[in-house]
């Protein structure tokens, strides 16, 4: 497999204060990797570093061999980069359906894989609320729509961040069932959670973060295994 996305040595400040310390981590084309780690670990800073949405400090990040280091949000995306925030960032006074429409755009390769018939077939339960705002749809179905927005930008990689966060335990498996469904499609994805529970069955690699550095990498069996590690860094 081909190297996605690489970072590198990443170091990431909110002013004075850093957050992310010479941070690294791969993910390969078609692979979906879990970044791991307490609440406050820097896992959305990670995200947000990525997507351009912060900026880095010091190290790169390239995307499928090109670096992406240092341009701002909107270029990352339409090089091929889907972010899904914590925080859902939906339009509440725009039905669902243009939520989805407004998000339409080629792939960073001219990819026109996912039109918003193929997004509704993907989230059925979206279907039958397309006319609704999103202001009134649930937590989960806010969740739902945010990936479905996503893909109608046509992704290379998509970034998942607390995918399962706040969730009914209905909804949480709902989500579970859809990047299951997004993985066997073979799309890359970077899947950050604190619940490890919630990536098993669905990452192929995980990557442990405490304090803002990578102190595990290996494959999510791997992780299982580690009793040391899950109690020092996941536990709560």
């Amino acid at each position: 497999m081909s190297d996605m996305l690489n970072v590198t040595a990443l170091d990431v400040s909110y002013g004075s204060s850093q957050v992310l310390f010479g941070l690294k981590l791969n993910v390969n084309r078609g692979e979906t990797l879990a970044l791991l780690g307490r609440n406050g670990a820097g896992k959305s800073t990670t995200m947000k570093a990525i997507a351009g949405v912060i900026p880095a400090k010091r190290g790169s990040v390239a995307l499928e061999g090109k670096s992406i280091t240092g341009q701002p949000s909107h270029r990352i995306a339409r090089a091929g980069i889907g972010f899904v925030p914590e925080d859902r960032q939906i339009f509440t006074e725009l039905s669902v359906d243009d939520n989805l429409r407004i998000a339409t755009k080629r792939g960073a390769h001219g990819e026109q894989d996912w039109s918003i018939d193929r997004v509704y077939d993907m989230l059925p339960l979206l279907k039958p609320l397309r006319d609704r705002l999103g202001g009134q749809l649930s937590g989960g179905e806010q969740q739902m729509l945010t990936i479905g927005r996503s893909l109608m930008g046509n992704p290379s990689l998509l970034l998942l961040d607390e995918p399962s966060e706040g969730l009914a335990p209905i909804m949480v498996q709902k989500i579970g069932e859809l990047v299951d469904d997004l993985r066997k499609l073979g799309t890359t994805i970077v899947l950050a959670e604190q619940n490890l529970h919630f990536c098993l069955g669905l990452a192929d690699r995980a990557v442990v973060i405490d304090k803002g550095a990578d102190v595990f990498e290996g494959s999510i069996r791997e992780l299982e295994a580690n009793a040391e590690v899950k109690q020092r860094y996941l536990s709560v």
